[in-house]
């Protein structure tokens, strides 16, 4: 296989597993309509951030002692789900998505941006795509092992924009059309926690059906 078929190749596989609901999806939509379209945006560069950060865990290896010590992956399993129910249960339980903003403090950028690196770096799936996937990609046939593990990491992060990006403009978009509609706003503030709460259920089972 040429190198730029290769390197298609990876972008459909990650794409694939981009566009499919989970923890990262649910916290770019939430950090979009608690916190309006800044923080959303500043939440898909924390994702960003949180990917680079699984290049280079997969890098020094550290990906397999995770998986190699079910207890570690476990940890971060539990974590991060429970971070994300966290944040669902909470919005299950506001009245609108005004009123969300408004005993949220709404949602800093701040906030925003290490919230979602957070959720990233404790996202098992991305853990087991950098075990099973990543690798594969990376031959020392084709040069540099850092140039190649580079241009892998810049798709990634240029498929995470477009999905995430594009999914933060219309999350705070309805959160705008919503804002003149309370009763409307609080079963989108529900919809979006319950989404939350069941990412988070989806991911613990997916998790400990790989080990």
């Amino acid at each position: 296989m040429s190198e730029y078929a290769n390197l298609w190749l990876y972008f459909l596989l990650v794409f694939g597993v981009i566009i499919l609901p989970g923890m990262d999806m649910a916290f770019v939509m939430s950090s979009s309509m608690t916190g309006g379209r800044r923080v959303g945006l500043v939440a898909v560069a924390g994702i960003v951030a949180g990917g680079i950060c699984h290049m280079l865990i997969a890098a020094t290896g550290l990906s397999v002692l995770l998986k190699l010590v079910p207890a570690t992956f476990l940890i971060l399993l539990f974590a991060g789900a429970i971070y994300i129910a966290w944040i669902g249960w909470s919005l299950l339980h506001t009245r609108s998505l005004a009123s969300s903003v408004a005993t949220r403090g709404a949602r800093t950028a701040r906030q925003g941006f290490f919230g979602a690196m957070a959720t990233c770096l404790l996202n098992p799936k991305a853990y087991l795509f950098m075990l099973a996937i990543f690798p594969q990609f990376v031959r020392a046939d084709r040069g540099p092992i850092w140039m190649q593990a580079s241009v892998l990491s810049l798709i990634t992060a240029a498929t995470q924009v477009a999905v995430y990006g594009s999914l933060a403009l219309l999350a705070a978009q309805a959160m705008k059309t919503l804002a003149d509609k309370p009763k409307a706003g609080a079963y989108a503030a529900r919809g979006v926690g319950l989404m939350l709460i069941l990412a988070s259920v989806v991911t613990v089972w997916s998790g400990i059906r790989s080990l």
